[in-house]
């Protein structure tokens, strides 16, 4: 190893209870024994490509140039859908086509994509279930060893790679409101909802976020900034305006999951 190679990223649905994990770790190990491997997350909603979507596209900018992603929700492993490896100005990704690359696509330009046919960056023996062991991790381990892109296969169209759609805000007043969704609920029950921070007006205070049932979430800076228990609006870590309660799950205080709808309240004393 040298002293630049890139860590391999790790983001699936297996969860931790069972050794699907491991043993990704395990094939990577027995293949380039000294590349740092890293855990994004293996607790994705079972099969759910748009969370994972989300999740590794905003997380991926915060990795070194290099980086090696595996990123695994697949719920049509062993079908005859794709396994890519995507080329961006910055990192690589190597995924099932599922669409579970939309928002590194849509963030990142993206220099070249391969289609993964090469058998000997797999191992001997590929179940039908299990590609993240037999194919994903291997060729990740070839990857950070050296072997150039090129050469796992046949050069696709990134234009052809399956893409999902993430929800548009919208506004019929000119800019006054804005409808949304939650995009996300993390493991506090916190709620990221679809409303950039860009959305904000330096010197401006919006009257907050409005629930279908019309109460006002006001925006504040952080937690701290309101008492116990009271829920509140801030922009978040990832960079999307959250919905939070101090102190307690707003997903169950507040009724609110993802794809409910929502209504940003840009300008002060607009009530919609």
């Amino acid at each position: 190893m040298t002293p630049s190679q890139p860590p391999i990223v790790l983001m699936t649905d297996f969860g931790l209870q069972d050794s699907y994990v491991g043993i990704m770790k395990g094939v990577i190990a027995g293949i380039s024994p000294l590349t740092p491997v890293i855990d994004l997350t293996h607790c994705i909603t079972a099969q759910h490509i748009p969370q994972g979507a989300f999740l590794l596209g905003s997380a991926a900018p915060y990795f070194p140039e290099g980086t090696i992603f595996v990123a695994i929700v697949d719920p049509g492993v062993g079908t005859g859908r794709k396994a890519i490896v995507l080329e961006t100005e910055k990192q690589i990704f190597i995924a099932p086509d599922n669409g579970l690359l939309s928002l590194v696509m849509k963030k990142q330009q993206v220099k070249a994509c391969y289609a993964i046919t090469n058998t000997s960056y797999m191992l001997p023996v590929q179940s039908a279930t299990f590609h993240g062991r037999d194919i994903f991790s291997p060729v990740a381990a070839h990857l950070a060893n050296g072997a150039e892109l090129a050469t796992v296969g046949n050069t696709v169209s990134p234009e052809s790679c399956i893409r999902i759609e993430f929800p548009e805000n919208s506004t019929s007043d000119g800019g006054r409101s804005w409808k949304g969704v939650i995009l996300y609920c993390d493991i506090y029950g916190n709620l990221v909802t679809s409303f950039t921070g860009e959305m904000l007006v330096e010197g401006e205070k919006p009257a907050g976020i409005r629930m279908e049932n019309g109460r006002i979430l006001p925006l504040h800076h952080t937690y701290g900034d309101v008492a116990e228990g009271e829920a509140l609006a801030y922009r978040g870590s990832s960079g999307f305006l959250e919905i939070a309660v101090r102190n307690g799950n707003a997903s169950q205080s507040l009724g609110l999951k993802t794809g409910d709808r929502i209504t940003f309240l840009r300008t002060p004393g607009h009530w919609g």
